[in-house]
């Protein structure tokens, strides 16, 4: 392959055109050759937009391209794998879109196919919440300045989902999003990406409040089999626990934030305003101010270049990640499936 790469896009959604498609278009060398999104009409209108050389009539003509050297995936979670496993076959690399599949199997799946074509890369797009702090949280954690970790409280609450007369969203529908559920999923992610431990899920407990909804593309009053708010329990391998609390019932302004509870310290990020705030022993909690050259920020794009031109391990975010966070998703899943609430 020469030192230009060529980028084929399947699904153009809000993440492709808001980061993918500037990002690419502003790396060197890298040609966005040509895109297939839900239609022909939408096809065409990205491409005028962000300067893609053509269209294809489906995601299949993409990962043909004799000019596409590597594939970015746009798509909802349920064609993640199908695609992906596609991709790889047809020695493409691949950058796919969060979460990783629809469900266990598919993540696997993915992971097999990556596996067994170690010259391609394999890329998962990372959560972005916490790009920033990332490495000062690391750093708190490993020199030991929060003590033995104790619980970790992770609390996410909109009112997306309040109004029972709004129609049902992809992220409801369980053929688009699989067993995919609320934010839950981009914020384990965070946790694995602090934590190197295996978590074991000890109980889950969701509630569908309006159990129908109008669908979005039919109008027709369609089942809700996605829950509305869950609350999960869970220990990592070390004993510290877990407290995750995910809802899109909760009217006003919500509630964005992430809490470690350690022997020593407290440390509070506020995942809207982007801070972290230590409380230490008989100390006042503080505002930590990050340096500039601690704030990683998003660079996915170019990751992803990097990883195809000099051969850089994908660190944000890799298959093996995504697996572990959708083995964490089926375990709540299966919880709720078991429970009586």
């Amino acid at each position: 392959m020469s030192d230009s790469i060529g980028i084929g896009f399947i699904g153009a959604g809000m993440n492709t055109r808001l980061r993918h498609l500037p990002g690419f278009a502003g790396i060197d060398d890298v040609r966005l050759v040509t895109v297939a999104n839900r239609s022909e009409a939408s096809s065409s209108a990205v491409a005028s937009e962000f300067g893609i050389e053509g269209i294809s009539r489906n995601w299949q003509d993409v990962v043909a391209d004799p000019e596409v050297d590597a594939v970015c995936i746009g798509t909802w979670p349920y064609m993640h794998a199908e695609v992906t496993l596609a991709a790889l076959a047809a020695g493409k690399h691949v950058l796919t879109e969060a979460r990783m599949a629809s469900d266990l199997a598919g993540a696997e799946a993915m992971y097999v196919a990556a596996e067994a074509n170690p010259g391609l890369v394999a890329q998962i797009v990372p959560s972005p919440f916490t790009l920033e702090q990332d490495s000062t949280v690391i750093e708190l954690i490993e020199s030991g300045k929060l003590g033995e970790l104790r619980e970790i409280f992770i609390d996410h609450a909109m009112d997306a989902y309040v109004d029972p007369a709004a129609q049902m969203t992809w992220r409801q529908d369980f053929r688009y999003s699989g067993i995919n559920m609320l934010t839950m999923g981009i914020y384990h992610e965070v946790i694995e990406r602090w934590l190197p431990d295996e978590v074991e899920v000890l109980d889950a407990r969701g509630a569908i409040f309006t159990p129908e909804r109008s669908h979005w593309e039919t109008g027709e009053m369609t089942p809700v089999e996605i829950p509305d708010c869950v609350h999960v329990h869970g220990q990592l391998e070390r004993g510290t626990l877990l407290n995750y609390h995910f809802s899109g019932v909760e009217a006003g302004p919500g509630r964005n934030e992430i809490r470690l509870v350690g022997s020593e310290a407290t440390l509070r990020m506020d995942v809207g305003a982007g801070e972290l705030y230590l409380a230490q022993r008989d100390k006042d909690t503080r505002l930590l101010e990050i340096p500039v050259e601690q704030r990683a920020g998003w660079r996915v794009e170019a990751d992803f270049v990097d990883s195809i031109r000099e051969g850089k391990p994908v660190t944000l975010t890799s298959f093996a990640d995504g697996l572990r966070y959708m083995r964490f998703t089926d375990a709540v899943m299966r919880k709720l499936s078991s429970s009586s609430c």
